[in-house]
C-alpha cells in the first residue's frame, strides 16, 4: 500500500465514523470477544435495526406484543450469514433446504446494568447461541456476555447461565411475531455452547469476506486508482 493512500485513509478514519457493518473490526480476541454493534434495547417499544446502505439506524416497525427484547440486542461487525452458516445449520439438524438469511450475525448481550439508548458498541464475551431458523433460513443468535458485568462477567459458557435468563430470552424469540402469525415459522433447534458459538462466528466472518473483501483493502485498492 503506498505511503499516500496510508496518510489518506488514516485522515479520513478522523473525519468519518465508520459504517458500523463494514467498517468496525469484528474484535482483536474473537471469536472469544466481539465487537458488537446494539440496536435495541430492553426499554425499546421500536424494533429498530441498521440501514445496510447508510449504515443509519432506522425504525423497522413498533412492537406490537407488550413483550420486550430481554438483552442488548444487534449484530457482529463484518459477519454475515450465507453459505457457511447454512453449511452448519444442514448438517446440525439433518436437513438439506436451509438457507443463510444475508444479514449480519445476530447477538443477544446479557448484562445487570441498565441502558438508556441502543445505536452503541460494546465487547461481549460469548457464551454459546441459538439455532434458530426463521422461514428455513439460518438466523442463529450468538449468546454473550457484557465483558466485564458484575453479575455475569465472569461466566465462561451458557451452561453457567441460570436457566431462567436463558428461557426467557428463547422465549421472546419465539413469541415476538405472534400477532403476524409468523411465529410458526420460528423454530429454534439447539441451544449450543462457546465451542460452537465460535465455529458459526468463523462461519459467518468467513462468509462475509467472500462476499465483501476486506473494507479497509477496499478502500485501499479505490483510493489507489483514485491517485494513481
Amino acid at each position: 500500500m503506498k505511503a499516500e493512500v496510508k496518510e489518506l485513509i488514516a485522515a479520513m478514519s478522523k473525519r468519518f465514523t465508520s459504517h458500523p457493518w463494514h467498517g468496525i473490526e469484528i474484535g482483536e480476541k474473537q471469536p472469544e470477544i466481539l465487537n458488537a454493534f446494539i440496536e435495541i434495547i430492553p426499554s425499546d417499544s421500536i424494533k429498530y435495526e441498521i440501514d445496510k446502505a447508510s449504515g443509519y439506524i432506522m425504525v423497522d416497525r413498533p412492537q406490537k406484543l407488550s413483550n420486550h427484547m430481554p438483552c442488548l440486542y444487534g449484530f457482529v461487525p463484518r459477519t454475515y450469514c450465507d453459505t457457511l452458516v447454512a453449511e452448519m445449520a444442514n448438517e446440525k439438524t439433518g436437513r438439506t433446504d436451509i438457507v443463510g438469511d444475508g444479514d449480519p450475525l445476530d447477538i443477544c448481550v446479557l448484562s445487570e446494568r441498565t441502558f438508556n439508548h441502543g445505536n452503541i458498541l460494546c465487547e461481549a464475551k460469548v457464551l454459546g447461541g441459538f439455532r434458530m431458523l426463521d422461514g428455513g433460513e439460518a438466523d442463529d443468535k450468538i449468546i454473550a456476555v457484557l465483558k466485564g458485568d458484575q453479575a455475569y462477567g465472569n461466566m465462561n459458557d451458557i451452561s453457567e447461565m441460570p436457566k431462567l435468563v436463558i428461557d426467557r430470552v428463547r422465549h421472546f424469540f419465539l413469541t415476538y411475531k405472534d400477532l403476524d402469525g409468523a411465529a410458526k415459522n420460528v423454530e429454534i433447534t439447539h441451544v449450543y455452547g462457546k465451542e460452537e458459538a465460535y465455529e458459526v462466528i468463523r462461519r459467518s466472518h468467513a462468509d462475509y469476506t467472500a462476499k465483501y473483501g476486506n473494507a479497509d483493502d477496499n478502500l485501499a485498492v479505490a483510493l489507489e486508482k483514485l491517485i494513481g
